[in-house]
């Protein structure tokens, strides 16, 4: 287990479930409390799926598996994952409240 990639090699499966870069997320590691983006995590790709490792305390954080047309992906290594919203997504939303206010107004 001693070859790893960094957290960048989760960007093209994590772009299936995610609208946003979730490398440049932060994720704090549940078992050593390490705080950091997930590019820094040391991600094994010789397993089934990709696993990534937290890189102060070797825990694991992220587990990819892709199988056909499904994508099963567990985050329960980490304490807290912290993305940012892309502005597309906020437009959106913005645009979703704006159309209830007028609604709701009229």
């Amino acid at each position: 287990m001693s070859n790893h990639l960094d957290g960048n090699a989760l960007a093209g499966v994590l772009s299936e479930v995610f609208a946003t870069d979730v490398t440049a997320a932060r994720a704090r590691c549940g078992r050593c409390g390490r705080t950091s983006p997930v590019a820094e995590a040391m991600v094994y790709p010789d397993a089934p799926g990709l696993v990534a490792r937290c890189a102060s305390c070797d825990h694991v954080l992220v587990v990819v598996v892709t199988a056909g047309e499904r994508l099963v992906l567990s985050l329960a290594g980490l304490d807290t994952i912290d993305l940012r919203i892309s502005t597309a997504h906020r437009a959106v939303d913005h645009a979703g409240d704006d159309a209830r206010v007028s609604r709701g107004s009229g």
